[in-house]
Parts: structure tokens; C-alpha cells; sequence
């Protein structure tokens, strides 16, 4: 008998350690390491299709009443929606073009195309003082509908909004309520899509290196990142199967040990 709670102890202590070594971030890190992140920090930056919210404020707010797009109001029989516009605090957002332009009041067409928000900003702050339609202007430019798709086990899968000019897949994987425990964190992936070329990046969560060293650790609006399911949650797909990957199989085996080590210590 003693032999066989030995065996079990170990069986019991050897899962345990591999289930750690599975589910455990940045394992490559310890107490006082250094890891330098080689991807250089990547702002979001402007394309076709992307919602802006743009913003002139001055000392005259009559006069930058001009440049800001308000959404009329609707008195009777309408919904809130406006067509081709979000609502922001009752300003209408601005859509670049396929050819990466938006249509500015006054200035007229300018292109944004592969800039970020704070080149926007001084983009369209500048050709107001060349102007001189507004001598002291403040352009504030905020993102829309810029967003990530997170799909697979994690807790709260959908749409990330992006509000800020830097997002790591770490900050994803966060807002999105963090992997479940039947989540691969050994292979995650980023699909990104550039131009007609789709781009697929993969990374270890167990690895710290494998992360800070990825070109997708700073991502893109409308990237995708997808967590796979480990081999436990792939087993479940099908309850009836009884391969290794069953909880069954398992079960099975522990029986068949706990049965075939008890007759070995009764004889």
C-alpha cells in the first residue's frame, strides 16, 4: 500500500509541475532580469477607411465653430445614429478616403495617410496659422473606431477599442479579460493585414523573449489576435472519443495503475 500512495504522489506531483510550466507567463524571467524590447515602439498610424474626431479650439470659439462638424439634431420620428458618422460628444468624425484623405473644412482635402494622431494634429494646426484662419489654434485629434478583434479562450472575446497611440498584445490580451486556463499560451497569433498581404506573427507567452522580440508585440488597428485552445479544451470537442486527449483516457489509466499496483502489493 505504501507503494502505491508513493506512486500516486509522484504521478500527482508530475502533473502539477507540468501544468505550471504550461500556464505560467514569462517563465524566462526572473527577480532583478533585464529583457530589452528589440521591436521599436510603433504608433498607430492612419488608413483608408480609419473614424476620426477632430477638434479646433481657440480663443474665439465663434470662429472655430467653422472647423468642428457638428451632427444636427433630428426633432421627430429619427434614431441617434447619423449615416457615415459616429457620434463623439455631438461632433461628427471625419472618414479617410480610399486614397487617404479627408475633407477638411475650409483647408479642403488633405492626406493623413500613414500618420500618426499628433502629426494630424500639427498637420492641420500649421494650415490654419499659414492661413491665418485661426491665430492661436488647439487641434485635438481622438481615435473613433479604431479597434482589435481578440478571438479564442479568453474571458471576454470581441472588439478592443484602441484610445491611446501605443497598444501591446499584453494590453490586449488584459482588456479582454486575460487567457482562460484552457488557453495555448505557447502559441498565440496575430493575423495583420497589409495591403493584400496577410501577415501572421506567433509568439510565447511562457517567454518573455518570445514576446518583447515579436514584430506584432506593438499592434495595428484591425488586427486579430487568436488564442488556441490547449489539447484538454481541443479533447472536449468531442465527449465521446476516448484518445489521449480525453479526460476519460485519463481516468482510465489512473484506475488501471491504482488497480494493477494494489495487485502487485497483494501478492
Amino acid at each position: 500500500m505504501k507503494k502505491t500512495l508513493t506512486l500516486l504522489f509522484f504521478i500527482a506531483l508530475l502533473a502539477s509541475c507540468t501544468t505550471t510550466k504550461k500556464v505560467t507567463y514569462f517563465q524566462d524571467l526572473g527577480n532583478g532580469d533585464t529583457k530589452t524590447i528589440t521591436t521599436l515602439p510603433n504608433k498607430i498610424k492612419m488608413i483608408p477607411g480609419d473614424k476620426l474626431s477632430i477638434i479646433v479650439n481657440s480663443k474665439d470659439p465663434e470662429l472655430v465653430a467653422l472647423f468642428n462638424l457638428t451632427i444636427p439634431s433630428r426633432t421627430f420620428g429619427s434614431t441617434n445614429n447619423t449615416a457615415g458618422t459616429n457620434n463623439t460628444n455631438g461632433i461628427a468624425a471625419y472618414t479617410i478616403d480610399s486614397y487617404g484623405n479627408i475633407d477638411f473644412p475650409v483647408i479642403g482635402k488633405i492626406n493623413i495617410e500613414g500618420k500618426t494622431r499628433e502629426e494630424v494634429a500639427g498637420l492641420i494646426k500649421n494650415e490654419l496659422i499659414t492661413r491665418k484662419l485661426v491665430l492661436d489654434p488647439i487641434v485635438t485629434v481622438e481615435y473613433v473606431n479604431q479597434e482589435i478583434t481578440i478571438l479564442g479562450e479568453v474571458s471576454r472575446p470581441g472588439k478592443v477599442g484602441i484610445d491611446k497611440d501605443y497598444i501591446t498584445i499584453i494590453d490586449a490580451i488584459a482588456e479582454a479579460g486575460d487567457m482562460k486556463i484552457e488557453g495555448l499560451r505557447n502559441n498565440v497569433t496575430v493575423l495583420r493585414q497589409e495591403g493584400d498581404t496577410q501577415k501572421v506573427y506567433e509568439m510565447d507567452f511562457t517567454s518573455a523573449e518570445s514576446i518583447y522580440s515579436s514584430p506584432a508585440f506593438y499592434l495595428q488597428q484591425n488586427d486579430i489576435v487568436y488564442v488556441k485552445p490547449n489539447s484538454k479544451r481541443a479533447g472536449q470537442a468531442d465527449i465521446n472519443s476516448n484518445t489521449m486527449r480525453s479526460t476519460s483516457f485519463w481516468m482510465s489509466l489512473a484506475s488501471f495503475i491504482m488497480s494493477f499496483v494494489t495487485f502487485i502489493d497483494n501478492r
